[in-house]
């Protein structure tokens, strides 16, 4: 009966596990067999083997054919190092102590080269998960970079619009002001100064008005002065010469009323007794009373022209 040392595989799709067995070379892979000798894991870097290594060099002397997988595992424990130093001492060639010091040196030196192994690759893992990390930190700081650009130029192109609505305001109230009289844009750039001025001059406008009429009603009177001076030297002919006078008397007399009435009141105004509108008011009865007293002396006229010519042919008669 031919033994072989050999894998039955087990685990899970595509993370296989196996087992180092020992069975008959008849029975299927994962069948029947006869002892377990450790397991074997290809799945990690380096692959974890575990072996009873006394139970493995047993079988191999006694004639156990290995497989070329498990062949290549004792080889790297160093089962068939063992076995072929142990077939020396057999033969006499060398002494057991030689053999076993040759594999105590082995052992190390290849724990050693184990070792370095696992350390190279924790350094490569290392490495690799410090560039990516790199990598990563750069790719995040391009991002940031982009975003940030990607925003200044979008609050440029909002300002620039910004900016280009206030100069489309600006050039539309330029072109209103240039429509408008120059008034309003004075009054536009100064309101507070020019407004309450305006007031004043305003306010004083009706003041200046009713000064020059006073002054035009204290002109009309001292130009009428010298006719009610010869007025009154006509009403003293007139009482002198006939008794026609008599009967006009009444009328001379109330138009030299008149004409004191409104001189009085010029004299006030001029006096500064009453007030602008009070001044006003009596300037506008003075008018019409001078309207009206003309009236009379142009009607009272022919009388005192046909009286004169009498009064003058009377002379001549004496």
């Amino acid at each position: 009966m031919a033994v072989k040392i050999r894998l039955a595989r087990r685990g899970r799709k595509k993370l296989a596990l196996f087992d180092v067995i020992i069975a008959d070379a008849r029975a299927p892979r994962d069948g029947r067999f006869i002892e377990k000798l450790g397991t074997y894991n290809p799945n990690t870097n380096p692959a974890t083997i575990k072996l009873n290594d006394d139970r493995a060099f047993h079988w191999v002397m006694n004639g156990a054919q290995p497989t070329d997988t498990v062949r290549a595992m004792l080889s790297y424990r160093g089962i068939m190092l063992k076995k072929h130093l142990q077939i020396g001492v057999n033969k006499g060639a060398i002494t057991q102590e030689e053999a076993d010091k040759r594999f105590d040196d082995w052992v190390k030196n290849k724990e050693e080269k184990v070792t370095q192994k696992v350390e190279t690759l924790e350094k490569s893992k290392a490495d690799l998960k410090r560039e990516r990390k790199a990598a990563e930190t750069k790719i995040k700081e391009a991002r940031t970079q982009a975003r940030l650009e990607k925003q200044k130029e979008l609050e440029g192109s909002a300002i620039a619009a910004a900016r280009e609505a206030a100069g489309e305001e600006a050039e539309e109230e330029t072109a209103e002001a240039a429509t408008t009289p120059e008034a309003e844009t004075k009054q536009e750039a100064a309101p507070a100064k020019e407004e309450p001025k305006a007031e004043t001059k305003q306010e004083a406008a009706p003041a200046a008005e009713e000064k020059a009429e006073a002054k035009a009603v204290s002109t009309e009177v001292e130009e009428t002065a010298p006719a009610k001076e010869e007025a009154k030297a006509e009403t003293k002919q007139e009482t002198e010469a006939a008794p026609a006078k008599e009967e006009q008397a009444p009328k001379t007399a109330a138009s030299q009323e008149d004409i004191k009435a409104a001189s009085e009141a010029v004299a006030k105004a001029a006096a500064g007794e009453e007030t602008v509108a009070e001044t006003g008011k009596q300037a506008e009865a003075e008018t019409k009373a001078e309207g009206k007293a003309e009236e009379k002396a142009e009607a009272e006229k022919p009388a005192k022209e046909d009286k004169e010519e009498s009064a003058s042919d009377k002379k001549e008669k004496k």
